[in-house]
């Protein structure tokens, strides 16, 4: 299970448009950083920095291949995260199911 932490840092990531692009593309496979940014209307430095902010959350890994840096998805964390969300969700269904049941009770009595 993650930390908050790390929990935090993806959900985080998650939060922005252009990280959910940049995911999107690296889904289908490896890039260069130039090749992330070519679809944006945003300086390489504002795309390094999203980029900076996936990596923080451990969704993307780098490699260097001479000057190249390649970057690659890591579902992990999202994964992570989606344990995360249904532990979240299976304990507020229990808990609002045990209150319709209470209600209906009280409604019967």
């Amino acid at each position: 299970m993650p930390s908050a932490a790390q929990l935090d840092d993806t959900m985080l990531a998650l939060a922005d448009p252009t990280r959910r692009a940049i995911l999107k593309r690296l889904a289908r496979g490896e890039a260069r950083v130039t090749e992330l940014a070519a679809p944006f209307d945003m300086t390489l430095n504002a795309v390094s920095k999203h980029i900076r902010v996936l990596e923080r959350a451990r969704l993307v890994n780098r490699r260097r291949d001479g000057r190249e840096h390649i970057l690659s998805f890591n579902p992990k964390p999202l994964d992570e995260a989606a344990v995360w969300i249904e532990r979240q969700r299976n304990f507020w269904n229990a808990r609002l199911d045990a209150l319709e049941r209470a209600l209906r009770e009280d409604d019967e009595t």
